[in-house]
């Protein structure tokens, strides 16, 4: 098998409007970074990926609309690169390859809430120590539980600037990859976040399901198919303890944000296993966040 990564988590994009129309603080994962492979740890050794892109949204309330916030919509513009490192090594831990990765993220927004203000910096930093990987003859599983730190810049008094979330996240993921048939490929990883209060506000942003998926076609050096992700925040936003009063309808309460999205993506695969992947996807039912468009470019460097 050509070599592969695991899981990717960057901590990029999705910015809030704190309090107001969805949750409070950054997206600590950023929804369809996952696609070709996600379910197969690489074979032992240490990678290097990079993974650039762009995000262009504006805010969306609890039905759907787009938000009015004295005569102008909240919009968010990124750019991102995310520095990791993977090591996966030779032991085994109940039969399963153990591998163990860290992500660094730069981020640069720009955020418009009536007036515009931009940020650069270090986003919060992922970390594992113990990723697991089993291999089958056409199908592969990853198991992990990842870690976001609050390592990101966070102001309280204008969200504008923050590009952290100011609070834990502890992340149990899994990952598979299925092969129907020799080239058609099926992916998906699926993960449960569950955050930590942000102290510097007593405002808990609620736990939330979400996964990534790919299906597509091998066809000799390149894959082609479709990629995206699907989000449901499952608990309700609270501050001290109270549940986040509703802007309107059902969908608002306690402001639990939801999001679909799907879109092209290819890879190109070398003879020494280096890789490239391009992607777009547009978010679709989108409530109580940012909806717009990301478009991804990730590289792949055995070391």
């Amino acid at each position: 098998m050509k070599s592969r990564t695991l899981q990717v988590l960057i901590v990029v994009l999705g910015l809030a409007v704190s309090a107001v129309y969805a949750k409070e603080g950054s997206d600590q994962y950023p929804y369809g970074a996952e696609n070709w492979f996600t379910g197969a740890l690489p074979p032992p050794g240490t990678y290097f990926l990079n993974y650039a892109g762009y995000y262009s949204g504006t805010l969306r309330d609890g039905s759907g609309n787009k938000v009015n916030l004295a005569g102008t919509t909240p919009s968010v513009d990124a750019v991102f690169d995310a520095l990791r490192v993977v090591e996966v090594t030779k032991f085994k831990i109940l039969g399963a390859n153990w591998g163990l990765h860290m992500i660094v993220p730069l981020v640069w927004q720009s955020v418009d809430l009536g007036g515009t203000a931009s940020k650069f910096g270090i986003g919060d930093i992922d970390v594992d120590p113990i990723v697991l990987g089993w291999h089958g003859e056409n199908w592969h599983a990853v198991a992990a539980l990842d870690t976001i730190l609050p390592t990101g810049a966070y102001n309280k008094n204008d969200p504008r600037v923050s590009i952290g979330a100011h609070y834990f996240t502890v992340q149990p993921l899994l990952a598979v990859t299925f092969f129907p048939v020799k080239t058609w490929e099926t992916s998906a990883k699926f993960m449960f976040d569950a955050h930590t209060t942000n102290g510097a506000t007593n405002y808990h942003s609620g736990d939330e399901f979400h996964f990534d998926y790919v299906a597509g076609k091998h066809i000799g050096h390149w894959s082609v198919g479709v990629s995206g992700y699907f989000m449901e925040q499952l608990a309700n936003d609270t501050v001290n303890g109270v549940v986040v009063a509703a802007n309107d309808g059902f969908w608002d309460t306690g402001r639990k944000g939801q999001v679909f999205a799907a879109g092209p993506s290819m890879t190109y695969a070398t003879k020494r296993h280096m890789e490239f992947i391009a992607q777009y996807q547009r978010e679709m039912a989108v409530r109580n966040r940012f909806g717009g468009g990301k478009l991804w470019f990730k590289m792949i460097i055995p070391l």
